[in-house]
């Protein structure tokens, strides 16, 4: 039986008189040395209410297999927050269990967690998030080592979920276990978003010499990608699509609603010897019949062999692609475009793209691309430092101009103009975003030179 919340509020509400004073909300805290020594005792005895906050010591391994269930929702104006309060940087980690955190209420802010799994790719951790809640927003996580799942969305009952600030990495496995798996419910939440911000996610691949998975992967009714560093995808960084028939019989259909997708001032680096680098429309699962849009981007590759950048499959309807750079510095050159498999919405090909940056020798570039800057190095401070900053001579420099929307094609509240850099180092800190200046005009990428130096720094430290 829960305990009366207005007495719990009471173990960090103040006194008055000797009499306890309950306040609107409530901060409770869990620890080994606390009352709640663990964030499932916490959860058992109170009914967490709108505005609550939960602070959870860090420095300190906790058991996974946690749920929060809807009783414990927020409101929009007033989340319940779970607080990691990190000790010497170390923030509380949950470990192990089939989920090692399964979120089912609403309007919930997690912040400042570790989340591992425990096992190998064939048992142990399934999913170390597992979404299905609505307002849900996790910041300054730090998701690694999972199995299997990292950070997945439910086919029923997820609605709109943001990332921020934090990382996600080593996970991944048999090719449909990926390092994020995104998807929203579209029945019970329409219009849901998934936007994953300031974020460093890398390494789809949980064992190495074993199959692995996407980057990110996401069934989402919209997605919206900003300002991330994305790396090390086993086959693609970022595979955009529809969602799955089978998901909820009797529920969607594809023809519900159209999917779409806006990435904005991401740096993309394919680290694998095969593969393309994007896949959006489909995977012959769930088609989108989506319009995407690609812009300000800087795209490496870095593995050997030819790689494609857009793998276009199955239903989709628009793609824009404007002030991009795609490079590939090996002897191999891009393919920018692979269009066989896709299924025009409207029975032809419909990409339009200004003043991207593409590599002298890259095939397949679209006839809707106009304005491209072609050449052999994009003029990068320090490639093998893997500082994408353009150098004070490079053509990007300067070079990219505001596109409009293509009439007929346009997506809804786009991101216009890209405000912020992506991460330099993982992690970022919790609202320490980097503003992009505009020195003279924007520079065509993700960068900007003389906004500071932009240097990858590999690992991460706690």
């Amino acid at each position: 039986m829960k305990m009366k919340r207005h007495v719990i509020a009471c173990l960090t509400a103040s006194w008055f008189l000797g009499c306890c004073v309950a306040a609107n909300s409530a901060t409770f805290q869990v620890g080994p040395t606390r009352t709640f020594e663990s964030l499932d005792s916490l959860l058992n005895a109170v009914e967490l209410a709108p505005g609550d906050v939960v602070q959870i010591d860090g420095d300190t391994v906790y058991p996974g297999g946690v749920t929060v269930n809807p009783q414990h929702s927020g409101t929009t104006e007033a989340p319940v927050t779970f607080r990691g309060m990190p000790v010497d940087g170390r923030r509380p980690h949950f470990r192990g269990g089939n989920n090692t955190l399964h979120n089912r209420a609403s309007h919930v802010v997690f912040e400042n967690l570790e989340l591992s799994g425990t096992g190998n790719t064939s048992s142990g951790t399934f999913r170390c998030f597992f979404h299905q809640g609505t307002g849900v927003v996790l910041r300054g996580l730090y998701i690694h080592d999972c199995p299997r799942q990292g950070l997945l969305g439910a086919d029923q009952g997820s609605g709109s979920l943001t990332m921020e600030y934090s990382v996600v990495m080593n996970i991944g496995s048999g090719g449909r276990n990926h390092a994020i798996y995104m998807a929203t419910d579209e029945v019970a939440y329409p219009g849901s978003v998934f936007r994953l911000q300031y974020s460093f996610i890398s390494d789809s691949q949980f064992d190495d010499g074993e199959i692995g998975g996407n980057l990110i992967k996401s069934r989402a009714e919209r997605n919206e990608i900003y300002f991330n560093w994305l790396e090390g995808a086993y086959y693609h960084e970022l595979e955009l699509i529809g969602p799955d028939p089978g998901g909820a019989p009797g529920g969607w259909s594809e023809g519900l609603t159209r999917e779409d997708s806006d990435i904005v001032g991401n740096i993309i680096v394919h680290t694998a010897d095969f593969g393309s680098i994007l896949r959006f429309g489909g995977d012959a699962t769930g088609q989108s019949f989506g319009r995407y849009r690609f812009v300000h981007n800087t795209v490496l590759r870095t593995g050997g062999g030819q790689a494609t950048v857009f793998r276009l499959f199955d239903g989709i309807e628009s793609l824009q692609a404007s002030n991009n750079v795609f490079f590939n510095p090996g002897p191999s050159a891009l393919r920018i475009i692979r269009e066989v498999e896709a299924i025009w919405l409207n029975g032809s090909t419909q990409i339009v793209g200004d003043r991207n940056w593409i590599e002298d020798g890259s095939s397949f570039i679209p006839a809707g691309f106009s304005a491209s800057l072609v050449g052999a190095d994009p003029g990068f401070a320090d490639l093998g430092a893997l500082n994408l900053t353009p150098a004070a001579a490079s053509p990007l420099v300067n070079a990219a101009v505001l596109t409009p929307q293509v009439a007929g094609f346009e997506i809804s509240n786009p991101l216009a103009v890209p405000a912020s850099l992506p991460p330099s180092a993982p992690p970022l800190e919790i609202g320490g975003e980097l503003p992009r200046p505009m020195i003279g005009s924007l520079d065509v990428g993700a960068l900007e030179n003389g906004a500071g130096a932009l240097v990858f720094s590999n690992g991460f430290e706690e």
